[in-house]
């Protein structure tokens, strides 16, 4: 008991421990900040390993569009309705069953 005393008397010990309790509730790099960054940035690097896949996705579709005249004419046809002058498109749209 003597020595719990002591150790509560000894003025470096208490400095430290109103240290640590600052650094760990009181700073603006607290422990919940760290934990809060932390999960931003592994939100951050999601979407950053996503576009990356997407970019790779999108740069072969161009290769292959520019490559090939008859893909081409395909996604024209298909994204963006194109037809010849003697054609006539038909977009069908399915209902949504409620």
């Amino acid at each position: 008991m003597k020595r719990l005393i002591d150790l509560f008397k000894n003025k470096f010990f208490l400095v430290t421990v109103a240290f640590v309790i600052w650094m760990v509730f009181f700073d603006k790099n607290d422990l919940l900040s760290q934990y809060q960054y932390h999960q931003e940035v592994s939100k951050l690097k999601a979407e950053r390993d996503f576009y990356k896949e997407q970019n790779i996705k999108v740069s072969k579709d161009l290769d292959e569009l520019n490559s090939d005249p008859q893909k081409l004419e395909k996604f024209a046809r298909e994204k963006y309705l194109m037809r010849k002058d003697n054609e006539d498109v038909f977009v069908i749209v399915k209902e949504k069953k409620d």
